[in-house]
């Protein structure tokens, strides 16, 4: 039997971990099935600020990953999520290296649908990056993407918790008004967006410098192998110019929905499958229960086998901001784009595993310590409050 938490959790396994906390597959008794549990790792005042924002996070979407619950026990914090089985996107190109268009063009739909219902919430994501982006475990069926690890995310408008000298982030992921220290705003998780997508084009990290560089001299030729109508979409995910992207992820998705009707039809049957393996793997010895009753429904996803972008169901009005145009055209005009896909109306089963912690640029001074335990509660308190006034 694991340690059990504030009565509830009981922490079977660790299965990933970052900068701020240890992420464990854990049984949520009063729920009767497996959830991951992020505990805080630090006790410090700035990193309970810190989980204080993330756990109040509460987005119900498909594609997003948001804390369900939190409890506190002694000197320990932790929230949980669904228990997601299929790693991150960083393990998908470790197993397949680049990936057929089509099927990145499924990924980035779903990508851009997480962030469109995350940014109606006012809320920036700031670490867009492929090891926070999971995967259900859906064999070769059609992949089911979900955002994840919101530690560093804030609202607009909140205070930020770190010197507006420091930018906190992933470096490779950097939209370039951030190293020039603008706010936080949502073009700035589009940009991460497009390099995720030439990073599930080509199988390794994008030169976010190497592409600065070629847009000082105009939009650059779509790379090799990237067919053009889909080079278009994340070509202007990538411009420089904040004022020259999407205005909005859904004005991006509706791009991609146009291009994806001019991409040639699929290669031979000789092609490999794609295929999302089950990456937690089985439970430890004495744990259970085990099967189909532990693991949640399976998940629901959109489109059809074969990764085309079927189109949409009526949609909750507050599922997603509404379209707007593009700041600049794109480089050849497309089509009238069809709306996509009505998401899963269920959220699948849970979990996350980052790999990397963001860091800053520059290194801030030493948050203060918290060295009395019971002060924790306290510091969870004052921060909610300060939440709220800057909220109000």
């Amino acid at each position: 039997m694991g340690e059990v938490f504030a009565g509830r959790y009981e922490l079977v396994d660790p299965i990933g971990g970052g900068g701020a906390g240890a992420v464990w597959r854990a049984w949520d008794r009063r729920r009767g099935r497996y959830v991951a549990a992020k505990v805080l790792r630090q006790s410090d005042a700035h990193s309970l600020l810190r989980f204080v924002r993330e756990q109040a996070l509460r987005i119900d979407h498909p594609h997003v990953l948001a804390p369900a619950s939190w409890a506190a026990d002694d000197d320990k914090v932790l929230f949980t999520m669904d228990l997601v089985r299929g790693g991150s996107l960083s393990h998908l190109i470790g197993d397949y290296g680049p990936l057929p268009p089509r099927y990145v063009c499924a990924l980035l739909d779903q990508l851009l649908s997480g962030l469109a219902a995350v940014h109606v919430e006012g809320v920036v994501h700031r670490d867009i990056k492929p090891a926070n982006i999971l995967l259900e475990a859906t064999g070769a069926g059609q992949p089911h993407l979900r955002l994840s690890d919101f530690g560093i995310a804030m609202r607009k408008g909140e205070p930020r918790l770190t010197d507006a000298n420091y930018i906190v982030g992933t470096p490779g992921y950097f939209a370039p008004e951030q190293m020039l220290g603008a706010e936080p705003d949502f073009p700035a998780d589009l940009y991460a967006a497009g390099l995720v997508g030439l990073y599930l084009l080509s199988g390794k990290k994008p030169d976010a410098e190497a592409i600065y560089k070629q847009y000082s001299f105009g939009t650059p030729r779509a790379p090799l192998g990237v067919p053009e109508p889909l080079w278009q979409v994340i070509g202007a995910l990538l411009q420089p110019d904040p004022e020259a992207r999407f205005r909005t992820a859904t004005g991006a998705r509706k791009a991609l929905a146009a291009a994806v009707e001019l991409l040639p039809e699929p290669g031979s049957a000789d092609d490999e499958p794609v295929e999302v393996f089950d990456q937690i793997g089985p439970l430890p010895e004495g744990f259970g229960p085990t099967g189909p009753a532990a693991a949640g429904p399976e998940p629901t996803v959109e489109g059809t086998v074969g990764f085309h972008l079927a189109p949409p169901a009526p949609r909750s009005p507050l599922s997603e901001p509404p379209a707007q145009p593009l700041e600049q055209p794109l480089a050849q005009p497309l089509p009238e784009p069809l709306p996509l896909p009505e998401q899963p109306t269920a959220p699948p089963s849970p979990a996350t595993r980052p790999q990397t912690a963001p860091v800053a640029v520059r290194r801030p001074g030493p948050p203060a310590r918290v060295v009395i335990p019971v002060l924790i509660a306290a510091a969870l308190c004052f921060a909610v409050g300060i939440w709220a006034l800057a909220a109000a």
